[in-house]
């Protein structure tokens, strides 16, 4: 392919940011053959996110395209990420917080940068354009969540992916149910909202799908479960959303000696409740980070493929502080601050809601 008249070449980086999730090297990948073969470009990829940019010197490695070819279906991040140190308040060797942004701005000009492509959250997104605002950084976004709550685009890369990984779940607990007439319960991601929990529930063919969207009574669980039993049907499959709370409106969170705490143990409760209602032998799964690893599905390769190619297309037309979404069959691209602004949460009268609610699942009250 000759490459575009699109006069100086341009050194470019990139980097991932925030949590793993399946399809993140399809866009690497995406981003280098674009970058390289069609405009004549270098592209750097920072290692470990913004601290590839804060060290000294700047960790990065020189992506070449026979480099990047084998990954399209490769899990995880071949550049490495963290979710972990804001810039402005950083966790510094005395126990104090400090602010280091301007080493990580001082570390993209260092390295000759024209452009950054962040592959992130709404939370990483917003912690790089405040970076880009205030060092002259001229970034272009890509939107990756395994919990798909960035309002602005229809999939994020990562979702489908967990998706699939929670319905595959579903599918082998359904046999074991019906052998043992048990009660499963399997805990899906999704932060705080329940997108994973309502599409891999309708595919999966659970009987009860609890979301944080939705409130539900233990009750009615239990009713759903005796109303299956009186029918014939000797289990019953539950799959429940991480940040679902309890009946009395609490968090279930799990804590860990440094006092950190995270979502989980919300499948172990609803065990606990159902059994002091209904007699009947209960059993909890919970999938953690097996949604996010391993080879990603079709759609997040072809999502991250196409993102990265606009990405670049971006940089080539200098629009920049955008970021690239998925609307309409098509990519688009809009302001960051105007993505990271609407948050998506499932709709409680939206399509699935009444997809599921249509065909006698348990969604809630």
């Amino acid at each position: 392919m000759s490459i575009k008249n699109v006069g100086e070449p341009k050194r470019i980086g990139i980097l991932t940011s925030g949590g793993d999730c399946s399809g993140l090297n399809a866009v690497i990948r995406a981003v280098v053959n674009c970058a390289v073969n069609t405009y004549g470009w270098e592209v750097l990829g920072i290692r470990q996110a913004t601290l590839g940019l804060m060290a000294r010197p700047p960790q990065f490695t020189k992506l070449e395209v026979d480099q990047v070819d084998s990954l399209l279906t490769a899990g995880g991040t071949m550049l490495g990420t963290t979710n972990k140190g804001d810039p402005f308040a950083f966790p510094m060797a005395d126990g104090s917080l400090g602010d280091r942004s301007e080493e990580i701005i001082a570390g993209y000009h260092q390295l000759g940068l024209d452009a950054l492509i962040g592959i992130g959250g709404d939370g990483s997104l917003a912690i790089l354009r405040r970076l880009a605002q205030q060092g002259g950084i001229n970034l272009v976004g890509i939107p990756k969540t395994i919990d798909n709550d960035i309002g602005v685009t229809e999939h994020a890369i990562g979702f489908d992916t967990a998706v699939n990984i929670a319905t595959e779940a579903l599918d082998r607990l359904h046999f074991t149910a019906a052998s043992h007439s048990r009660v499963m319960i399997l805990e899906v991601m999704g932060r705080d909202a329940g997108h994973i929990a309502i599409a891999a529930g309708i595919a999966g063919g659970a009987n009860v799908i609890l979301i944080p969207e939705i409130p539900y009574t233990v009750e009615h669980i239990c009713h759903k479960i005796k109303e299956r039993q009186d029918k014939g049907k000797n289990y019953c499959l539950i799959i429940v959303s991480e940040a679902v709370r309890t009946q009395g409106g609490e968090n279930v969170t799990i804590t860990n000696r440094l006092g950190q705490s995270r979502y989980g143990g919300i499948g172990e409760y609803l065990a606990d409740e159902i059994i002091q209602h209904i007699d009947v032998e209960t059993r909890v799964t919970v999938l953690g980070h097996i949604q996010r690893g391993g080879t990603a599905s079709p759609l997040d390769r072809l999502v991250a493929t196409a993102f990265g190619v606009a990405a670049v297309n971006l940089i080539a037309e200098a629009k920049y502080d955008r970021m690239v979404t998925w609307q309409n069959r098509q990519v688009l691209s809009v302001p960051i601050t105007e993505a990271i602004a609407q948050y998506s949460a499932v709709d409680p009268n939206g399509t699935l809601v009444k997809t599921a609610r249509g065909m006698s699942i348990y969604l809630g009250d």
